[in-house]
């Protein structure tokens, strides 16, 4: 059911009064088809990362390995400015790279809140090379990827690359697991540098600080390519749930909707019904132009597949700092118990917590 909130807005409409004669643009409207070229051109560190360098990472003085890490990373991004120099197009012609000595790929092993993401974000501004030859996305992009792409294509289309960035490789989905494992494999036989971060595997939220021994182990024959790359330090995010603001009614939500440029109004049931019928790796392509989504009627999500596609969205919304305004019940009732404490919590938390910080950034939307 198309959602009836809100009629399509030409983007670059102009707010010039409380009310507009323009209505929000509605999520539910669009249905983006994103060609191949864009999809791999996007896999860039998120806007929030843009200025991150390792330059602008301070270590603790008092966790020394956190310095050893720029140190290391730093060499190891200048070790790349002369490998891979033929490009994607014009490897069908090109001999097979010779095999190189040593681990070809790092993997930066460390609790929550030590700056593991600023840290992959500065090696791949510092790799010497265009952006077009370096790659970086979340492991549920690359899935949806090849998702999108098929295996083949994927492997084709990333060979030409000298680095390929992976952030929060996960390890709680045998399945995707064994696929990406598959698609490192082959590029790394074509001579792809890579870099990791990942997260905890089921059961193991909140426990320990470090998870390299279960990284290497599940991805398999991979391991001796990765040098784990261990960062001490003290966890400075919230480990537990956030508390979540106070949702507004729906009429404040659609008041702020129609007085926001380039703000998206749409009803919660009605978007995740939707998104049912766009590819994850097109959520990003959905929010476009958007400067604000507003939702009214929040609900608790009522199973897990629509729970999943609900956090990409809320993670394309994070990268992008797009503020969420909503009615209903507050994010951190969007899963059910059942949820947060099976496999894929990790997810659910990150996604209350990305949701959580972007309510509190639509505060101002609302007239007091």
């Amino acid at each position: 059911m198309p959602c009836s909130l809100a009629r399509p807005l030409q983007l670059g409409t102009v707010s010039t009064s409380p009310i507009t004669e323009a209505a929000p643009v509605s999520l539910c409207a669009r249905a983006p088809h994103v060609p191949a070229d864009r999809l791999v051109a996007e896999m860039v560190p998120p806007p929030r990362f843009d200025s991150v360098r390792f330059e602008t990472y301070v270590p603790d003085p008092n966790q020394p390995s956190q310095s050893e890490a720029v140190t290391i990373l730093s060499s190891f991004a200048a070790g790349l400015g002369g490998a891979h120099a033929v490009g994607a197009r014009r490897r069908w012609f090109a001999k097979k790279p010779a095999a190189t000595t040593g681990p070809r790929g790092v993997y930066l092993d460390g609790g929550y809140g030590v700056g593991k993401t600023h840290l992959l974000a500065s090696l791949w501004h510092a790799t010497p090379a265009e952006p077009a030859l370096k790659a970086f996305g979340t492991f549920v992009e690359l899935t949806n990827l090849v998702g999108a792409l098929g295996f083949q294509q994927t492997v084709q289309t990333l060979s030409g690359h000298r680095l390929l960035c992976i952030d929060e490789f996960e390890l709680d989905d045998p399945g995707d697991t064994v696929l990406v494992s598959s698609l490192l494999r082959r590029l790394v036989e074509n001579g792809v540098a890579l870099a990791a971060t990942s997260n905890t595997l089921p059961g193991k939220l909140g426990e320990g600080r470090f998870a390299a021994v279960d990284f290497l182990r599940e991805i398999q024959g991979l391991s001796a390519h990765f040098r784990p790359l261990r960062i001490d330090g003290e966890d400075y995010r919230h480990r537990g749930l956030p508390e979540a603001p106070a949702p507004y009614s729906d009429e404040q939500v659609t008041k702020a909707a129609y007085a926001t440029e380039g703000a998206a109004l749409d009803d919660f049931p009605q978007l995740l019904d939707h998104l049912s019928r766009v590819h994850p790796s097109r959520y990003g392509a959905l929010t476009d132009g958007v400067r604000a989504v507003c939702l009214t009627d929040v609900r608790p999500v009522p199973d897990q597949s629509t729970a999943l596609r609900l956090v990409v969205l809320a993670d394309r919304l994070y990268d992008r700092e797009v503020p969420v305004l909503a009615s209903g019940v507050p994010f951190d009732r969007l899963f059910s118990d059942e949820m947060l404490n099976g496999g894929y919590r990790k997810k659910y938390f990150r996604a209350i917590s990305r949701l959580t910080a972007l309510a509190r950034d639509a505060k101002g939307l609302v007239a007091q």
